[in-house]
């Protein structure tokens, strides 16, 4: 299975202006949508600190380490859709 890292370059420009957005959002949220909100911006910076060695890398990435990252990234923007939700 062959990786796009065009696919996964937008997922995450997605995700970051996602964030952005509901930073603005978050603080007349619940708690939970507080506690949640914590959790999976942790779990981005975590996918960027990933992300950005592996954008630069060689084309002979391994593919399932690209879906390993898209996997997390689909997550995070659930999440992200969770919370919009609640608020």
């Amino acid at each position: 299975m062959a990786h796009d890292p065009s696919a996964l370059q937008e997922l995450i420009s997605t995700l970051r202006q996602q964030r952005d957005e509901l930073a603005v959002r978050i603080h007349l949220g619940s708690a939970e949508a507080k506690e949640e909100w914590d959790k999976l911006n942790d779990r981005l910076q975590g996918l960027l600190d990933q992300y950005e060695p592996l954008r630069n890398a060689t084309k002979d990435s391994a593919s399932d380490v690209w879906e390993s990252l898209k996997l997390v990234g689909e997550e995070i923007r659930d999440g992200f859709s969770r919370i919009r939700k609640s608020l």
